[in-house]
């Protein structure tokens, strides 16, 4: 039994590298895969502009932005519903139609979004 566990932890483990989320590097692929594309989640729709602004919804209040690309991280100064929430670097990595903002350089929470 305990063999057996093992080798399907195992299979699990050597799952294919397609399956995971690939880091974003440049300000062009970034801007390729969200060019034209809604980025959605439940209760909020957000576009981002190759131009560098973020506009659209979070829940009942507007989210408004603007982004810049610097040393590998997507860069944002972002308002919501009247609030700041301040400016922040993030890791963008993507796997398909999900694409994953992890704040703090890569160090903090992330927030995964479907590319629409």
């Amino acid at each position: 039994m305990l063999t057996r566990l093992a080798i399907v932890l195992g299979c699990l483990a050597a799952a294919p590298a397609a399956a995971e989320f690939q880091k974003i590097d440049s300000e062009d692929r970034f801007k390729q895969i969200v060019t034209g594309k809604t980025l959605t989640r439940p209760l909020v729709r957000l576009q981002v502009s190759p131009q560098g602004a973020i506009s659209g919804r979070g829940m009942t209040w507007d989210v408004q932005g603007q982004w810049s690309w610097q040393n590998g991280y997507f860069c944002r100064d972002l308002a919501w519903g009247g609030d700041d929430l301040g400016y922040n670097c993030q890791e963008v990595t993507v796997n398909g139609s999900k694409i994953r903002f992890t704040s703090d350089r890569g160090a903090g929470q992330f927030a995964d979004f479907t590319l629409n």
